[in-house]
């Protein structure tokens, strides 16, 4: 892409969603997160209304009393963005690509971050870790990370979300509020995730297309399949085809919801037919409350 071309296109994501994040999402990103970031500060008593969950179980043991862990909110949070730019990002029916619906997000993240003084690291993937941006604050940073998500040219075409946690897992070792942004058509992942999540804030953003959720019935269809290369013909006319595309479509997405439920994460599903605006306030709200 040309530079200039580049250019206009950073600064018009960057006015977009820069007012999003200042006007709607910095408030809303505050209270979700505050307080996410814990780090220890000591042991005492266990008092009436305090968290069972933050009992010190073998101080308790030892004492013959309860004891809980007194944690205090940290004053810099670090926000990773975990970003799959596979060949299935580049598909969409409807306003736009899954790919460039997952950029605004990021955008609007990482403005909402800086916003309230956190640092914000990227790792882009497909079927291997693509580019790592560490950690770090700023406008400038953040105009950076957007011009590598519109401009970045993967070398892998599948994608590897397994993978990519392990690599988070062995070069993010402070806790941060991570983001995985995918379709996540893919599997594998339970154990790596489970892993990042005992340390990590984890919420999973899983971005799809009404014509992955359901095939139309329009006859015979020639599809590419953007991951493997391949080139099929599709009967869409066939009742069973469409019943076999919309169970595929299920599958995954209830694996998604039940890996990221049972590792304790949090999870958002958006259709590239609605307002991600409104999914992420839908989002922060619950968090906050």
């Amino acid at each position: 892409m040309e530079t200039s071309e580049l250019l206009k296109k950073v600064r018009k994501i960057e006015i977009k969603t820069k007012g999003l994040s200042k006007h709607i999402f910095s408030g809303e990103y505050h209270s979700a997160f505050k307080g996410r970031g814990m780090s220890f500060s000591e042991v005492r008593d266990y008092q009436y209304g305090d968290d069972v969950r933050n009992i010190d179980w073998n101080v308790t043991a030892r004492t013959g009393s309860p004891h809980v862990k007194v944690f205090e909110e940290e004053r810099e949070l670090t926000v990773m963005l975990l970003v799959d730019v596979s060949q299935s990002s580049y598909f969409g029916t409807v306003h736009q690509l899954k790919k460039d619906i997952i950029t605004e997000i990021c955008a609007v993240l990482a403005f909402s971050a800086i916003t309230n003084n956190d640092k914000v690291g990227v790792v882009f993937f497909s079927d291997q870790v693509e580019k790592f941006i560490p950690p770090k604050k700023g406008k400038q940073h953040i105009l950076r990370i957007i011009r590598e998500l519109i401009d970045l040219e993967p070398k892998g075409t599948g994608t590897n979300i397994a993978k990519t946690l392990e690599y988070f897992n062995n070069v993010v070792k402070k806790r941060s509020i991570c983001f995985v942004l995918s379709d996540f058509m893919a599997k594998g992942y339970e154990n790596p995730l489970r892993i990042a999540a005992r340390r990590h804030d984890i919420v999973g953003i899983n971005l799809f297309d009404p014509m992955e959720e359901s095939l139309p019935n329009i006859g015979l269809i020639r599809a590419l399949d953007v991951e493997s290369g391949e080139l099929k013909w599709i009967d869409s006319s066939s009742r069973k085809v469409r019943k076999q595309y919309q169970e595929w479509f299920d599958i995954h997405q209830a694996y998604f919801k039940n890996n990221f439920l049972r590792s304790g994460s949090d999870s958002i599903q958006i259709s590239t037919q609605e307002s991600y605006v409104n999914a992420l306030l839908k989002f922060f709200k619950k968090r906050s409350s």
